[in-house]
């Protein structure tokens, strides 16, 4: 998969896209990330990329033409198929349009600074405007950087083992169980005895129900299109609070 990414600050990428899962892939030629600033395609001496506001205002505005002549050079390296525009007013990212992303053989993201990008780049270039969440940041690039790691998460071989990102929360739809590892008791707290025993269908049905209990506790609003063996698990966990939970206080 290829990702080309615009930004007037491409040091802020240059670490992240070199460490870890990310660099490895990008190492390991699964994943291609390129890095194009488009100042370097405004005119002028100094090579302006912003300018006031029409109707007044606070701050600045980046401009039409940098931006479209950078997406314009990548013609030849990329399909311009998405064209994501990292933006408060999107589309909230979440774990389905990652996957419909990662489907895609390329993408290219714009990171926005200042108040913002013309609306024409919106209308007439962007495909796809998409949000991290209800705040604002000084730019694009962290939201970018988010989008890049969640994408290449689907990518097959960048996570050594597709196990790790099948029990992922939101990949099914619900929030990830919760995880242990040695030892098997810390200060009076075991872990649970599930866990120990090897059953590996227990162990799977104990994760599906402790997935859905911790989606029940905080985020409710996931519980939507289950199958019925989670309605099941989900009647149990009613159940259960009707009775007390020793088997649980016991694995604190």
């Amino acid at each position: 998969m290829r990702i080309d990414i615009l930004t007037l600050f491409p040091e802020l990428l240059e670490t992240p896209l070199r460490t870890s899962l990310l660099g490895r892939a990008v190492e390991d030629g699964l994943l291609t990330v390129a890095v194009t600033n488009p100042r370097d395609f405004a005119g002028g001496r100094h090579r302006t990329v912003d300018d006031e506001p029409y109707g007044g205002g606070a701050g600045m505005v980046m401009q039409c033409g940098p931006l479209f002549a950078a997406v314009e050079s990548l013609r030849d390296r990329n399909s311009l198929r998405r064209i994501v525009l990292m933006s408060p007013r999107g589309r909230r990212l979440d774990q389905n349009l990652v996957r419909e992303l990662a489907a895609e053989p390329d993408l290219v993201i714009l990171c926005a600074r200042y108040e913002g990008v013309d609306e024409r780049v919106s209308r007439a270039l962007v495909t796809d405007e998409v949000s991290i969440g209800d705040y604002v940041l000084s730019g694009g690039e962290l939201p970018a950087l988010v989008l890049v790691e969640a994408v290449s998460r689907m990518i097959p071989g960048v996570v050594g083992k597709w196990e790790s990102v099948d029990t992922d929360s939101f990949y099914h739809g619900v929030l990830g169980p919760p995880q242990y590892t040695r030892p098997p008791e810390f200060r009076g707290m075991r872990v649970p005895e599930v866990l120990l025993g090897g059953n590996h269908a227990a162990i799977g049905r104990w994760r599906r129900m402790e997935a859905l209990r911790a989606t029940r506790e905080r985020r409710p609003d996931l519980l939507e299109n289950l199958t019925s063996e989670d309605m099941d698990l989900l009647a149990e966990l009613e159940a259960e609070r009707g009775r007390p939970n020793t088997d649980k206080e016991k694995s604190q």
